[in-house]
């Protein structure tokens, strides 16, 4: 053997049954005969222990013994958290909505709607024919829209359209459900504007005092600085039937320019907002705000035959008229009195005007009267065929128009017109007059 080798070593063989005892069949029987008692008996165990806790629960709190709850080992009971926004700006949203929605109201509109009845009268032929006769009347809602509160005593901005009809009733319904009579205030004669007024409800202490509850309001924000692009949130009655409806989207456009009819009105609509946030029929009047909760128009038109294209008055064209509601309750504007049509390049070529911009004074397309008597165009010598071509040394284009001018200025200013009468141009000096509805 090499000194190298590893001797191999033989085991001598040990005599006995060649099967092990751990795998012989009473071993296995007897695992799983335990096995089986285990669960059993786990089994048992948690159904009487419930069993019984509930019986001996049910038995104590006859004598007012309360046994404490079983306390779960190792594994907290679930928590329903509440929601986190996943972004700043869902973030931002949300906080608006919860914020600024107490201050946003439904109007609904009322009115007694004439009933009528059939009945069959005498007639000469085999057959009868139908006849209607008017029973009475009763109140029904006719329609809706959307306001917002301005001011803490309940005073309310809406859009004209909304409330037109000065023979129908409006209710105004809170956030939180309460139902309030409303009082129109007045109209815009000018702007699709209106203002309401509730009254407040009276608060009675344990002394006999009362107090009248403030309203919630919004917050008005700065129209001239907005961006295309920049998010904005609409809420309003949506249908007139699904109150604080809440739509976001982008502003869209600026400074646009439109005709727009409701409410048995149509005008010609000036520097509105465009936005692709979602404004329904009964969103009129309601807020269109940015991101910091500010209210940066009034939403009042939207293009039927498109997709989520809607229109707000700039809050800045309200402002106005919100200052004037609050210290004299009554809407006025600066008048100059007089009826034109705009000049175009189409409207130069087609009359043979000898300028393409300005505005021609003309009489009415029902032959109404060019110049309004008493008025302070009539006062300062206009006359029907001049053409205005400055207002207060700005030049009128269909991009600057004079009605937008006009507005820039108060009842009782003094501004100077440039016309052009039988092709010489002259200054006129004129007093501005008062324009109320």
């Amino acid at each position: 053997m090499s000194m190298y080798e590893l001797p191999k070593i033989e085991l001598p063989k040990l005599k006995g049954p060649k099967t092990r005892f751990w795998k012989s069949q009473i071993f296995w029987t007897i695992i799983l005969t335990i096995f089986l008692s285990s669960i059993f008996g786990f089994l048992a165990g948690t159904i009487s222990g419930t069993y019984f806790y509930s019986e001996a629960k049910d038995y104590l709190s006859r004598f007012n013994i309360k046994i404490p709850e079983p306390k779960i080992i190792g594994k907290e009971p679930a928590i329903e958290k509440e929601y986190i926004p996943q972004t700043s700006q869902e973030e931002a949203v949300i906080n608006v909505v919860k914020e600024y929605s107490p201050a946003v109201v439904s109007i609904i509109i009322t009115k007694d709607v004439p009933i009528f009845e059939q009945f069959f009268g005498p007639s000469p032929f085999e057959f009868q024919i139908p006849e209607y006769q008017q029973k009475g009347t009763e109140k029904q809602e006719v329609g809706g829209g959307t306001g917002f509160i301005v001011s803490e005593d309940g005073m309310i901005i809406t859009n004209k359209h909304v409330v037109s009809d000065e023979t129908a009733d409006y209710t105004v319904f809170t956030n939180d459900g309460k139902k309030f009579p409303a009082k129109v205030l007045d109209r815009d004669p000018v702007q699709d504007l209106a203002f309401l007024k509730i009254e407040q409800e009276k608060i009675v202490d344990k002394e006999g005092k009362f107090t009248l509850q403030k309203f919630p309001t919004v917050q008005l924000g700065d129209s001239d600085k907005l961006q295309m692009g920049q998010t904005v949130i609409a809420i309003g009655n949506a249908l007139a039937e699904f109150k604080n409806t809440v739509s976001v989207g982008v502003i869209s456009g600026l400074g646009r320019t439109i005709t727009a009819s409701g409410g048995g009105i149509i005008e010609t609509l000036e520097d509105v907002i465009q936005t692709d946030a979602a404004i329904n029929p009964g969103n009129s009047g309601g807020p269109l705000l940015n991101l910091k909760g500010e209210v940066i128009g009034i939403n009042t038109a939207m293009v039927q035959q498109a997709q989520t294209i809607g229109f707000a008055i700039p809050i800045n064209k309200a402002k106005r008229d919100i200052e004037q509601m609050k210290t004299s309750d009554k809407i006025v504007y600066p008048f100059l009195g007089v009826r034109y049509i705009p000049i175009t390049e189409e409207i130069q070529q087609k009359n043979n005007l000898p300028v393409d911009y300005g505005v021609w004074v003309q009489k009415g397309s029902q032959g109404e009267a060019a110049i309004f008597p008493g008025s302070a165009a009539e006062k300062a010598g206009l006359k029907e065929g001049d053409i205005i071509l400055e207002f207060n040394g700005e030049k009128i284009t269909s991009e600057n128009s004079l009605a937008k001018m006009i507005e820039k200025y108060n009842p009782g200013d003094k501004v100077v017109l440039k016309i052009l009468r039988e092709g010489k141009e002259k200054t006129v000096e004129v007093i501005l007059g008062e324009r109320s509805e």
